[in-house]
């Protein structure tokens, strides 16, 4: 783990031009459901972590799933297109497709995500710490 990496300015205010863009559904209790980190330490690194922010750079390949985890509420930062599938504990899905560039804000949450595209998923996670 990283904490003394920063964000390129311009990635950084991408970032904050994505607050209340999209939107994320199915927050769930999160006591007994683990952090993304722990689930799927291959695909989730640490690139910073203080008191404000959980940044993560996760990757995965087309046809990849993750397990079941919890995510405080985050900004996500696409840095290649990609398609998700997310299914949340009450079976719920919701399907979306980010371009380079893209940033969106998603409410915390409980999912699992599949890789439904053809691409591989390149990505920044902005974890906000209350």
């Amino acid at each position: 783990m990283h904490t003394d990496k920063l964000i390129p300015t311009s990635m950084a205010a991408a970032v904050a031009l994505g607050l209340g863009l999209g939107a994320g559904v199915g927050s769930g209790c999160h006591a007994d459901v683990p952090d993304a980190s722990i689930t799927d330490p291959d695909k989730y690194q640490i690139v910073l972590d203080n008191e404000h922010v959980r940044v993560l750079r996760y990757r995965d390949q087309p046809g990849t799933r993750t397990h079941q985890h919890h995510h405080p509420a985050f900004v996500l930062y696409a840095l290649a297109p990609f398609e998700r599938r997310l299914t949340f504990p009450d079976g719920s899905t919701r399907e979306r497709r980010f371009a380079a560039g893209d940033a969106a804000w998603m409410p915390a949450q409980t999912h699992v995500g599949e890789n439904i595209g053809q691409t591989d998923t390149d990505a920044l996670i902005v974890e906000l710490k209350e």
